[in-house]
């Protein structure tokens, strides 16, 4: 069996963005999961399946919501655009969350991003060279391709989609 990396995105990929609770400064001080968010997190962890975070956003707000969603443990590394000082698709997101895994450019072969934004997410993995997926439970943000950098390499519609991703992509290998 491959030994995937998974990177994932947070709002409409884990956290119901129209759950969010802001405070005065705009910093997000909870949020509830979408369905099957906490199950993947806990499989992955399960299946030793190392994950990053890699979001746009304020670090004190993930910080909040995955703290009071007592899921933080589950990331073995968060990336957060407010820290490098770059959002996605900007390949400093990714790189950073790369050498943050203690990974090397051999491995973007094992690395997946999930995330729901294509402009962002798709693009960013796609031109890293990292395996792309789109999970389309939000249509907040731009789900269908425009251009060949916004395709994603699997489509799913839920969190758990993702098992299903790596499971086919394990049994294609065989």
């Amino acid at each position: 069996m491959k030994e995937w990396i998974v990177f994932l995105d947070s709002g409409d990929t884990l956290v119901d963005e129209t759950t969010q609770e802001f405070d005065e400064r705009g910093i997000v001080l909870r949020a509830q999961l979408i369905p099957g968010a906490r199950e993947l997190l806990e499989t992955l962890r399960r299946e030793g399946i190392p994950v990053a975070m890699v979001a746009d956003g304020q670090a004190e707000s993930f910080r909040n919501v995955y703290r009071g969603l007592g899921l933080e443990s589950y990331f073995a590394q968060r990336i957060y655009s407010s820290d490098v000082g770059a959002e996605k698709p900007s390949p400093l997101m990714f790189e950073t969350a790369l050498r943050a895994m203690g990974l090397t450019d051999a491995d973007k072969g094992r690395i997946v991003m999930m995330g729901n934004h294509v402009k962002k997410d798709i693009i960013g993995a796609n031109r890293f060279g990292i395996t792309s997926v789109l999970i389309d439970w939000s249509h907040r943000y731009p789900t269908v391709p425009e251009t060949p950098d916004e395709t994603p390499d699997f489509t799913v519609h839920t969190p758990l989609g993702l098992l299903d991703v790596l499971r086919m992509a394990d049994s294609s290998q065989k």
